[in-house]
């Protein structure tokens, strides 16, 4: 038995466990810890692959265990918030949102089976996804006081569903050498975006502009790189 192997598998179990904990929380209604949970969901997932490099203990039951805790932390948890958030106001149809749940499941088991995605996403992460969807689920019920903006954010869900498996690359910080301006670029966007979230919460009184900005920040991501395949063609 590989014991180097422990800390990395159980640092992904962590991140399981999270998942496991934000889906629950989703269903009471409990949206903020739900995010919460999938935000430490996305802490473990960093240093579960972190520390597995630098104790030299990669495995393949490693890589199949981190993608199966990350279907449930990215996949089921946030598919399960929108479910949960739109279900009052537009019925058991909020099942359409579920959807989502299984284009990362498709999403991730593309991962494993892709030799282009060592430095670089083809598709939108599933981490990056959750993160959206986190943000907005958060807002306060208040702005489903129109039915419309219920489906607009279901079909929101589909629209990334497609982000999730479609041909478009996506940096990711792993290339930082090679994509240093569009890094920093995204970086400083992301601190512009945070700070004023964090001042619009503090001024409100409202914790939910915080959260928001984990949205407003991958929506730039997103952007960002359309912009750059755009310029490419």
């Amino acid at each position: 038995m590989n014991y180097k192997r422990i800390i990395p598998d159980g640092i992904t179990s962590c991140n399981l466990i999270c998942g496991a904990l934000a889906t629950y929380m989703a269903t009471q209604g409990e949206f903020h810890w739900a995010f919460v949970l999938i935000l430490a969901g996305a802490f473990f997932d960093f240093f579960d692959g972190l520390s597995s490099r630098l104790l030299k203990a990669p495995s393949s039951i490693g890589v199949e265990l981190d993608s199966l805790a990350d279907d449930i932390t990215f996949g089921l948890a946030p598919s399960m918030m929108l479910f949960c958030f739109v279900k009052p106001v537009i019925g058991w149809w909020a099942g359409i949102a579920l959807v989502m749940a299984a284009m990362s499941a498709l999403r991730l088991a593309k991962f494993n089976v892709d030799e282009r995605q060592h430095d670089s996403f083809i598709g939108l992460a599933t981490p990056a996804n959750a993160i959206f969807w986190g943000g907005i689920c958060c807002m306060p019920m208040e702005i489903l006081s129109n039915e419309w903006l219920a489906w607009t954010l279901v079909g929101i869900s589909l629209i990334s569903g497609y982000l999730l498996n479609a041909e478009i690359p996506f940096f990711s910080f792993k290339a930082f050498k090679r994509e240093k301006t569009l890094i920093i670029s995204f970086l400083v966007g992301c601190i512009i975006l945070i700070g004023y979230c964090v001042i619009k919460a503090i001024v409100s009184h409202h914790i939910e502009f915080a959260l928001f900005s984990g949205t407003a920040c991958i929506v730039w991501y997103v952007a960002l790189n359309l912009l750059m395949l755009f310029k490419k063609h």
